[in-house]
This record gives structure tokens, sequence and C-alpha cells, in this order.
């Protein structure tokens, strides 16, 4: 248990920064579960019967986008959302990139933009951590 209250301890931050964080924590975690409750209804093929991503690696991409957004918005065990969340989409640059998708498609086709941007807010929570509103505080208390 020691270690886990280790990891998963919030550090002090300005309340200032805590809204923030909580703001961020349920409009990014409702999006992802958004995302992921329709993958995670068909996790091994969401893709299709076709696709070249393995049937792993997609149920992967469902509990991680499906459940990292509930840890999200729960605050709880947030850093492990957040890290199948950064994982996912680490993922889904590689799958862009490979198909030869460009950052930004003005005719509005496929890009790998937003995977960016949601990549970057994964970071950030990963990192920041939860904030004083969460369940993380009350079950693993505040670090230094």
């Amino acid at each position: 248990m020691a270690a886990m209250r280790k990891y998963f301890a919030i550090q002090k931050l300005p309340v200032q920064l805590d809204w923030i964080l909580v703001i961020t924590r349920v409009v990014i975690g409702i999006t992802f579960m958004m995302i992921g409750s329709g993958k995670i209804q068909n996790p091994f093929q969401w893709m299709g019967a076709d696709a070249t991503v393995p049937a792993l690696f997609q149920a992967l991409a469902a509990i991680s986008e499906f459940g990292g957004g509930l840890a999200l918005i729960l605050g709880l065990l947030t850093r492990l959302g957040a890290l199948g969340i950064t994982f996912t989409m680490v993922g889904a640059i590689i799958f862009h990139l490979n198909m030869g998708d460009p950052y930004i498609h003005a005719g509005g086709g496929r890009s790998y933009q937003l995977a960016t941007a949601y990549l970057l807010i994964a970071l950030l929570v990963l990192l920041a951590g939860p904030g004083r509103f969460s369940l993380d505080r009350n079950i693993f208390g505040t670090r230094t």
C-alpha cells in the first residue's frame, strides 16, 4: 500500500490549478468515455474485421479510453487512467503516420492533430496528478 500511496498521492498545488485540473479531467473524461463507449461494446473488432491493428491492441485501446475516461472523471487511479490514454494516443499517432495522414487536413479528412492534443492533455494529468478535488486525494493523501 505504501508504494501505491507514493504513486497516487497528490502533490499540493495552488487552488486555481486544482480547479483547472478538475475541469480538464471531467471534460476530457466525458470525451473519452463517449469515444470509447462504442469500442468497448465490440472491443476486439471495433476497427472492422479487416483491420491491420491486432485485436488485443484494439481491446486495450477500448479499455483505456472508456476506463481511463471514467478514472479521470472520478479522480480515482487518475494517473493510471491517464497513462492508458497516453499509450493509446501514441498508438493513434503512429497509426496515422503509418497511413500517411497529415497533422492537419485542410479538407477535414483524417489527421492526427486531435490525437496529439489528447496526448498532451493526458501527459499533463499524468504528471500533475488529479488535484485536490479527487478521490485519489481522499484515499492516498498528499505528498510534498
